[in-house]
């Protein structure tokens, strides 16, 4: 398969280009500045291309067969309007382009963040774990712009039905499981303790690229998060110390290490299980 991957300079995107290139399929790896670490590999090129233009995104996509979208603004960076507005620009732009080039298969990195979270002023948690079907009600631009990518999904596929895309919402990628461990977990309470290891997150992109399967079709989103949370304490004392109030779904059991996030969807329909060491 030849997979362009936009944002291909980032800490998940490289993961997911070195990854590709392990399984065999040609990439394309696509970013707005040059990289200082040049991929020398027969089945990859690298395309320079600012994705806000649209143009520009038809020209680096053409010819592929698939596509895993980063390329982002990763957090609310000053809570104004270049985070938000470059984000659905070139949301929109990947989305449509692929729509006119008959691209029928993407992966776009979504977030956790469409949630109330870390950037949020107040978090609001209907219940623990979460899953697929809570509320998304950001109060800050980053979160927006993913609900937002989100929708110009569920968009797309209505009038281009043959088109599957998965939003993959992401929590914190990190290298190994320890970095995520380092941080107090009273700084953390807005977070739920939560992580993505960054090769399980490209491996995430690339099942729900590659799957042939008929478990799933149109445009779905995933849950993308480690299984466990990343800090010493049970959970059960977390949520009494800082959450005591959101209840706990019925036949879910949240103690011990559980995370509280629910990705039994990812499971179900990618395939996708989250792995510390792949």
């Amino acid at each position: 398969m030849k997979i362009a991957i936009t944002g291909c300079n980032g800490s998940v995107g490289k993961r997911v280009v070195q990854l590709a290139l392990r399984r065999g399929h040609t990439v394309v790896g696509i970013d707005h500045v040059e990289s200082k670490e040049t991929i020398q590999h027969a089945k990859f090129a690298f395309v320079l291309a600012d994705l806000k233009h649209y143009d520009a995104a038809i020209k680096a996509l053409e010819g592929c067969d698939g596509v895993v979208h980063l390329a982002a603004y990763r957090n609310p960076g000053d809570y104004e309007v270049t985070t938000h507005n470059s984000n659905v620009v070139i949301s929109w732009n990947v989305l449509r382009a692929c729509a006119k080039l008959g691209i029928n298969r993407i992966a776009q990195a979504s977030t956790v963040n469409v949630v109330t979270m870390v950037y949020s002023q107040h978090c609001k948690f209907e219940y623990f774990p979460i899953d697929e079907a809570h509320p998304c009600l950001p109060d800050e631009p980053y979160g927006l712009s993913k609900v937002i990518c989100e929708l110009q999904a569920d968009t797309i596929v209505r009038r281009y039905p043959s088109m599957r895309i998965a939003s993959l919402r992401l929590h914190w990628s990190v290298p190994h499981r320890s970095h995520a461990q380092s941080i107090d977990s009273t700084q953390r309470s807005k977070d739920l303790w939560s992580y993505v290891q960054e090769d399980s997150a490209a491996d995430a992109f690339l099942l729900a690229l590659t799957g042939e399967g008929d478990e799933w079709s149109g445009h779905e989103a995933f849950f993308i998060t480690a299984p466990e949370v990343a800090c010493d304490e049970d959970v059960k004392d977390l949520l009494q110390r800082f959450w005591p109030d959101v209840p706990i779904r019925e036949g879910k059991d949240v103690s011990g290490r559980t995370g509280l996030f629910d990705c039994d969807k990812a499971e179900r329909l990618l395939g996708w299980v989250h792995k510390d060491d792949t």
